[in-house]
């Protein structure tokens, strides 16, 4: 959603600049301390209770792999996407998740080869490798062109992706521009 928003600020107002930083966690510390005046992400019970937010969209997880991978031909199995070797998106360094508990459910384990903290670093391996990664739909639109995307082939839970601010910049005006502007790209995008 980077490069709409990007687009819509420099249309509506060419003087500001935006910066996009990494969340190594669930902390809310930058909201509260003013390190940051906007995130994006799940919510769970980890935020902070005096925080603001809305709901934005709603993603679920999708398979990708690079043009030409065998999983772009064929029908995608429980069993054919856990025999594929994979990477994991943990900021954490975790190793399971939703998907790998489905597969368990199933009698089924994939081997995951690497873990990163981004989806755009899954995609990158995912691209110039034989590996698979599994990444949000939606948030991943653009990173994803050119590669061949699937359905996964276990239910998983859809998730929410909301905008967090602290309630200090509620009534702020520039903020409240801000926030409209991120929630009319969400909307747009869908």
């Amino acid at each position: 959603f980077g490069p709409e928003l990007i687009a819509r600020v420099g249309a509506q107002a060419p003087g500001v600049r935006l910066c996009f930083v990494q969340k190594p966690d669930k902390d809310s510390a930058p909201l509260r301390d003013g390190i940051v005046d906007l995130e994006t992400g799940v919510v769970g019970n980890a935020a902070a209770p005096e925080l603001r937010l809305q709901a934005l969209f709603r993603d679920r997880f999708i398979g990708v792999v690079r043009s030409g991978h065998p999983l772009c031909k064929g029908r995608i199995t429980p069993a054919r996407y856990a025999g594929g070797r994979h990477i994991y998106f943990s900021r954490q360094g975790r190793d399971r998740g939703p998907i790998d508990e489905a597969l368990t459910a199933l009698g089924l384990e994939r081997q995951v080869v690497t873990i990163v903290g981004s989806f755009s670093a899954a995609l990158a391996l995912a691209r110039a490798s034989d590996l698979i990664a599994s990444v949000p739909e939606r948030h991943t639109g653009n990173l994803r062109a050119g590669m061949h995307s699937f359905p996964l082939p276990v239910a998983t839970p859809e998730f929410t992706v909301s905008l967090l601010w602290h309630p200090r910049l509620h009534a702020d005006p520039a903020h409240r521009w801000l926030r409209g502007l991120v929630r009319g790209v969400c909307a747009a995008l869908q």
